[in-house]
């Protein structure tokens, strides 16, 4: 008789035993994605004159002048609490220029910033926040030569031709602070959002221009970053999809 009930005792806890397992369960995945961050994606461009580095190619007629311009793609992670926002990211950027079969010049760097926020809004599916931060940005600068009129017995004979016609690699880095804005939109049925961000980046001084192998050059140009930028940002939350 003992046993029957001992047994009848068990078969009755155990639906209670998984009911706790389950909201237990339940619970840690809603809290890992209350404190999780969301990723982000961004697609954009920027625009940055370096002036220094120009100017000493203006009475060099076999290299082509930087452009101002870069497009960018970025990924990194973004958190919004209490109104508070925080976010960080990678940025890769070019200005896709770069014609290696004849004279041009392309400049390309990669960035990393956090920044810090707050959302002004108190909307559910509009976010609008002002940010600052800071990061570092590390350039490299490439001028190509028209080699097309080289003769090709002339390059393998000659090690001072090889020379001439590599083509002319110049390195820069520095640290930068980061004002700018941004408004995203939510989606009601999804845990995604897409937005704009657009802003300034500017350095704390100028810095010269090294060689490829970053080896610093006598009488060498200066810049500094002063640099708009914007984006087309996309923000999704892959814990939110844990909650169902």
């Amino acid at each position: 008789m003992k046993l029957i009930i001992c047994c009848l005792f068990s078969i009755a806890v155990l639906p209670a035993t998984a009911q706790h397992k389950k909201e237990h369960k339940k619970w840690d995945k809603e809290k890992m994605a209350e404190y999780m961050p969301s990723l982000s994606r961004t697609l954009g461009g920027s625009f940055q004159k370096f002036s220094g580095l120009n100017n000493r190619l203006v009475n060099l007629p076999q290299y082509e002048p930087l452009k101002n311009y870069t497009a960018t793609i970025g990924l990194g992670w973004f958190k919004e609490r209490n109104r508070i926002i925080s976010d960080a990211g990678i940025t890769l950027g070019s200005s896709m220029s770069a014609r290696r079969d004849e004279k041009s010049s392309t400049i390309r760097y990669i960035g990393f910033n956090a920044n810090i926020g707050y959302d002004v809004l108190k909307n559910e599916h509009i976010t609008l926040f002002p940010l600052v931060g800071l990061g570092y940005q590390g350039y490299q600068s490439v001028f190509y030569k028209d080699n097309s009129q080289v003769d090709f017995d002339d390059v393998l004979e000659s090690p001072i031709v090889q020379q001439n016609i590599t083509p002319v690699k110049f390195t820069n880095g520095f640290f930068v602070y980061r004002a700018g804005a941004g408004v995203l939109f939510k989606s009601p049925k999804h845990p995604a959002s897409i937005g704009l961000q657009a802003g300034y980046t500017g350095s704390f001084q100028k810095r010269a221009w090294r060689t490829n192998d970053r080896q610093s050059l006598a009488n060498a140009p200066e810049d500094r970053i002063s640099q708009f930028y914007f984006n087309v940002v996309l923000i999704s939350n892959p814990w939110m999809r844990m909650r169902k």
